[in-house]
């Protein structure tokens, strides 16, 4: 075996934890398919969100973790429920009253509200699979209307007609008393109106492989359960699913722990082993309610990328996936330095603790070099001290503490140089709060200011940060972070930030004079 495969079966990162449920799996016996399917579900009702791409994330993290124990082949589809019925307007898009009139009707069927699609599901389709692309997942995409259509399903669509009795012995007694009274595991699709119908199931003929139901308008209709003329409820639609394409794995989130146990019941009853499995946590908007994609709360993906690389948002989908997270936009800088802060760890690791490291994780063994020479938060606090509305502004600060660094030979550097002047323009100048000091702190920067006025020696953050410090002490701080936190306050408008002494390096001891110069004579308290 060799030293990547044990260093890989002993590492404990939940994602390592999580590939070894397959090799367990495939002990005994290799997929008969010659390959191990993983799968993720998207519901294209509402616009992707970041939940999707989280799911979508982790589990090629899994899918990396097994390929580094095993030598089975892998595959990843994403499985689209676009021929599910449209049930609700969704509230984020133009054109509501367009789909309200098309309720009920597969959303490969619904009119595209942004009249760029045949459908709304295309529509959604295509904007789940355009960033999927963007990322360069690894990825087979999968629709539902196709596969239901194309006589994908078929073969275990009869096998479910066949087992009706034991889906329905499964599911009724989930059910409230009035929906098991008309509960069926198949929907047909109306060849009247086109509507995904939930009516019961009046007959069924398993040698013929067709149904009976009744119409909304009382006509009795006889027709197949295969070429796409009807769909499944949910939880059996999933566990056909699996069965029929024999997926091996599929995580899901802690909202659908019983979908996850009905839908592997029946999964069983219809001859097949279910899929392992992971539950996740759920994500949540600065309110501490559930993201939604109808809805359209919390952050979006595009909302990220307007702040930060899409890795650091990798990152974030990484960390502690069992544990329910604040998905909001104060998350982004902290996670872009982590980020970084991983990738510079990275090289100097042995094979163990480089499988553990999270940009293992993200990028396999292709993983890059940092290029931040300024972490995220530096960048914001100079952005927010120097008003900065552009990144070419900067630049002209950048260069002086690392004179190394360009837009071309740092573009991870030039792209969060962005990043921080669209944050600190959105997030952070709305909020930023001066005051005055009181006479201690202006005693002491006072001290500060003629100390930097007349330093001589070393600009760089540890000789300046020596300075900060020894004003703070001489003055009677105690703590210290409390003289930091005024230096804060008083200077940039906020309760916290980086390293003071790195902070004067970059944005320049003369510069810093001059914005002690402002406080001081009530020009930032004033403004504000």
């Amino acid at each position: 075996m060799s030293e990547m495969r044990d260093a890989a079966l002993a590492c404990k990162a939940w994602c390592f934890e999580e590939a070894r449920k397959l090799v367990k799996r495939f002990e005994k016996t290799p997929p008969e398919k010659g390959y191990a399917l993983f799968e993720t579900g998207y519901g294209p009702s509402g616009l992707p969100h970041i939940g999707t791409f989280g799911e979508v994330a982790r589990t090629t993290m899994v899918r990396h973790a097994f390929e580094a124990m095993s030598d089975i082949p892998t595959r990843l589809i994403c499985f689209s429920d676009d021929m599910d019925g449209l049930r609700k307007v969704p509230g984020n898009v133009p054109n509501r009253e367009m789909l309200a009139g098309h309720l009920n009707k597969p959303l490969t069927e619904v009119p595209d509200p942004f009249g760029t699609h045949p459908s709304f599901g295309q529509h959604n389709n295509a904007r789940l699979m355009a960033f999927l692309d963007q990322f360069g997942f690894e990825y087979e995409f999968a629709s539902s209307t196709e596969y239901y259509r194309a006589g994908r399903f078929d073969e275990m669509l009869l096998v479910a007609l066949e087992r009706f009795d034991r889906i329905q012995e499964i599911m009724l007694p989930t059910l409230g008393e009035e929906r098991r009274a008309t509960y069926s595991p198949f929907l047909p699709v109306s060849p009247k109106t086109g509507h995904v119908l939930q009516v019961p199931t009046l007959e069924r003929n398993v040698a013929r492989g067709t149904i009976v139901y009744e119409e909304p308008d009382g006509e009795r209709v006889e027709i197949p359960v295969t070429g796409g003329n009807v769909k499944m409820q949910w939880k059996p639609d999933w566990a056909m699913r699996w069965a029929a394409l024999g997926v091996d794995y599929e995580m899901a989130g802690k909202d659908l722990i019983d979908s996850v146990t009905q839908s592997s019941k029946i999964c069983r009853a219809l001859g097949r082993p279910s899929p392992e499995g992971f539950n996740y946590e759920l994500f949540l908007d600065e309110n501490g309610e559930k993201i939604s994609k109808s809805k359209g709360n919390g952050l979006s993906i595009e909302d990220w990328l307007s702040y930060a690389s899409p890795e650091s948002l990798s990152l974030f989908m990484y960390q502690k996936p069992k544990t329910a997270k604040r998905l909001f936009f104060d998350v982004i800088p902290k996670t872009v330095d982590e980020y970084h802060q991983h990738l510079r760890a990275y090289p100097g690791q042995d094979l163990a603790k480089r499988l553990a490291n999270p940009v293992w994780a993200i990028h396999g063994e292709a993983v890059p070099e940092s290029d931040l020479a300024v972490p995220f938060s530096m960048l914001l606090t100079l952005a927010s001290a120097s008003s900065a509305h552009d990144k070419e502004m900067m630049w002209g600060f950048i260069r002086r503490y690392a004179p190394e660094a360009s837009p071309e030979t740092h573009p991870g550097l030039d792209a969060a140089a962005g990043h921080a002047v669209k944050y600190f323009e959105d997030f952070v100048a709305p909020t930023k709060t001066f005051r005055a000091p009181d006479p201690r702190e202006r005693a002491a920067l006072e001290d500060l200011r003629g100390r930097l006025a007349a330093h001589a020696g070393e600009s760089d953050g540890e000789a300046l940060q020596t300075i900060v410090f020894a004003v703070g002490k001489e003055h009677g701080f105690e703590p210290l972070r409390d003289w930091f936190k005024a230096i804060y306050e008083v200077l940039l408008g906020t309760s916290q930030g980086p390293r003071f002494g790195s902070f004067v390096a970059l944005y320049g001891v003369a510069e810093t004079v001059a914005l002690i110069d402002r406080a001081l004579a009530g020009e930032l308290a004033g403004a504000a």
